[in-house]
């Protein structure tokens, strides 16, 4: 049912208030305002670099950018079982019911009903008892069916702009939806490579207290030999301990980061996931689209609902104004009345009423100004709104990219720490074995090393993450027409 078969029933009407056009798409051709130059060359374990490739269409399946097969069957699994995802879709259904419901006021209402009775009437003031010529009390049936119809001619439009009204509610639940999809694709990832930064971590651990162990070893050795004090032997046991003190809390934050993957495939957590993650199976993507403006802000749910919220806005605007207009309703009814069935629609039993009636609201005590006031602001504030959610859009965008530009510079110089503070360690344990390196020395060896590594891998771990972001903040490829 479109607006032109709204406007012939509505007998030649038009719709008060304003039309709604979607706002202008921006002028801009980047997002910043410089050329934006492609991140440098990738980590020790990542390979090449990344590339901006400006003006490329994000994919739907941005995921698979990162060529894990257990990341796709995840997110796939995810996007089918989460609750989340299928109480936004039947919001869609409920919207789009709502919407054809009021579609419905476009037509006249037909009803029909039929009503039999049996009746005897009291003749009591009339009935003489000593007149012989009195007639008796007699029972006698009634039938009377009948069809009513009603029609309201949308003279102001204001059937119409309601109906605007739920398309509009509509609209902004299908965006909703996809908003949801894309925040909890971007959330599986993230936490696959949380997972992943976790299990490194607590390798890389494990290393340095395998090392530890292995120095303070040697340092009891020595110190039975009479090489070193007590001390030098305490001052191991006490870095051993700290970096002990670290796996704990690692293996938490990976047990949590599990948890949430298994809830975010609508699962609960006693059910065992087999996926695992590390850090080599997930590859650095090495093109990442940046889609023009116009394209990101065409493709991101909060910015398509926030212009949603405007066309909502414009058409309460006109149902205000209806509101404070003359109404005419139209109604009518025929049907037969007749004491037997089988008399109905015979001659003489037939029956009609046509009626018509205006109505106008002269005094409301300002109620109905005050509405359209109102209508008027939630406009105002609705098309502010917007242009919020184009500037936040920008911004999303323009700090993806500028964070994977330093991201590159972070993982080249934590490769390069990580390098130079292992071949150290590898001196220092060598000296110690000679006897020709203090205990200081080892103990800022074994910390610089254990720091370097771990700040390598954050880096390393930051730099998906932020991957992810600028997909997201792109619009994650999604297609509202598939809804």
């Amino acid at each position: 049912m479109g607006v032109s078969l709204t406007v012939v029933l509505a007998l030649g009407g038009c719709a008060v208030g304003p039309d709604f056009k979607p706002p202008a798409a921006p002028a801009d051709e980047r997002y910043t305002p410089e050329h934006l130059a492609s991140p440098g060359s990738g980590g020790r374990e990542k390979g090449s670099g990344q590339r901006f490739a400006e003006g490329a269409d994000v994919p739907a399946r941005w995921w698979n950018a990162f060529k894990s097969p257990a990341l796709n069957d995840i997110v796939e699994r995810s996007l089918g079982r989460n609750p989340s995802l299928e109480a936004a879709l039947a919001a869609i259904e409920v919207a789009r019911a709502n919407t054809d419901a009021q579609r419905g006021q476009f037509f006249p209402q037909v009803g029909a009903n039929a009503t039999s009775s049996r009746q005897l009437i009291s003749n009591n003031t009339t009935l003489d008892p000593t007149d012989p010529n009195a007639t008796p009390q007699s029972p006698y049936s009634l039938h009377t069916p009948q069809v009513n119809v009603a029609f309201v001619p949308d003279i102001w439009g204001a059937n119409v702009r309601q109906a605007e009204t739920l398309e509009a509610q509509a609209e902004q639940q299908k965006y909703q939806y996809l908003a949801a999809s894309l925040a909890l694709t971007s959330n599986v990832v993230n936490a696959a490579i949380g997972e992943a930064s976790s299990r490194a971590q607590i390798a890389a651990t494990r290393r340095i207290i395998a090392i530890e162990t292995e120095l303070l070893d040697l340092l009891r050795r020595q110190r039975a030999l009479g090489q070193i004090a007590e001390a030098d032997v305490q001052l191991q046991v006490v870095a051993l301990a700290q970096s002990q003190q670290l796996l704990p809390p690692l293996e938490k934050q990976l047990a949590q980061q599990r948890d949430l993957m298994i809830a975010l495939t609508g699962e609960r957590t006693s059910i065992e996931m087999t996926e695992t993650f590390e850090l080599h199976s997930l590859r650095l993507p090495r093109t990442l689209p940046v889609s023009l403006p116009a394209t990101m802000l065409a493709q991101r749910p909060d910015v398509r609902a926030a212009e949603a919220m405007i066309h909502q806005a414009s058409a309460d605007l006109g149902v205000a104004i209806a509101n404070r207009l003359p109404n005419i309703v139209l109604t009518a009814n025929a049907g037969s009345s007749a004491f037997r069935a089988a008399e109905l629609f015979t001659p003489g039993t037939g029956f009609y009423t046509l009626a018509a009636s205006a109505t106008q609201p002269i005094f409301t005590g300002g109620t109905l100004a005050a509405k359209q006031k109102a209508a008027e602001a939630t406009l105002k504030q609705a098309q502010a709104s917007y242009r919020n959610a184009v500037v936040t859009a920008f911004q999303n965008v323009t700090d993806a990219l500028r964070a994977l530009q330093q991201d590159a510079r972070a993982v080249n110089s934590a490769v390069a720490a990580e390098s130079a503070a292992s071949r150290l360690l590898d001196i220092v344990r060598g000296q110690l074995q000679a006897g020709q390196v203090n205990q200081f020395a080892l103990l800022n060896a074994q910390q610089s090393y254990l720091q370097a590594t771990l700040s390598r891998i954050q880096a390393e771990s930051n730099r998906l993450a932020d991957s992810v972001a600028l997909f997201t903040a792109l619009g994650g490829g999604l297609d509202a027409a598939d809804l």
